[in-house]
């Protein structure tokens, strides 16, 4: 449902919520019979028609699913990160141009994908974001980059804050 007009096929599908080709297709098939999916060709797509859409959002958007702690633990383990912000489908904003932001030193910019993967695949949505070092960070909110004025300038939580970069400051710079 967050991926409404994009279309999928199996292998996609198992890579992406990392489950087994055969509990995809068993899946597909079940969801495909209560009219949630049709098949596109080789591509499965959610159906716009579907009778319960309206509860299926309520129950699958509009609740929260995310423990952020395990956000935290989860990047805590990608470099020195300084800084974590959440906005856009992590706080139900869908004008956000970012839905995380991570800022740090020796970040591990491998080990930073592997974890987006893995919520990606728990939140069921590909997720836009950035990562800065500290000091790149703090030089282009001081030049009022657009990208970083908009995450700082419109809603978003932070998950993760050190001193040094206090977003109330950075507002300021």
């Amino acid at each position: 449902m967050l991926n409404r007009n994009k279309r999928f096929k199996s292998q996609d599908i198992a890579k992406r919520s990392r489950v087994s080709a055969d509990i995809v297709r068993r899946e597909l098939k079940l969801l495909a019979s209560v009219d949630f999916i049709k098949k596109r060709g080789a591509d499965w797509v959610f159906n716009p028609l579907f009778k319960y859409v309206s509860e299926m959002e309520e129950l699958l958007i509009n609740t929260e699913t995310l423990n952020k702690q395990v956000v935290v633990n989860n990047l805590k383990k990608v470099g020195r990160v300084k800084l974590v912000l959440i906005s856009g489908i992590f706080i139900k904003n869908k004008d956000s141009r970012v839905d995380m932001l991570v800022v740090g030193d020796n970040l591990k910019r491998g080990k930073i994908d592997e974890e987006i993967r893995k919520l990606e695949a728990e939140i069921g949505a590909e997720l836009v974001y950035a990562v800065f070092n500290t000091k790149e960070f703090i030089y282009r909110a001081s030049m009022y980059d657009k990208l970083i004025r908009d995450i700082l300038d419109f809603p978003h939580e932070v998950l993760i804050q050190s001193k040094e970069l206090s977003t109330q400051a950075l507002k300021k710079a």
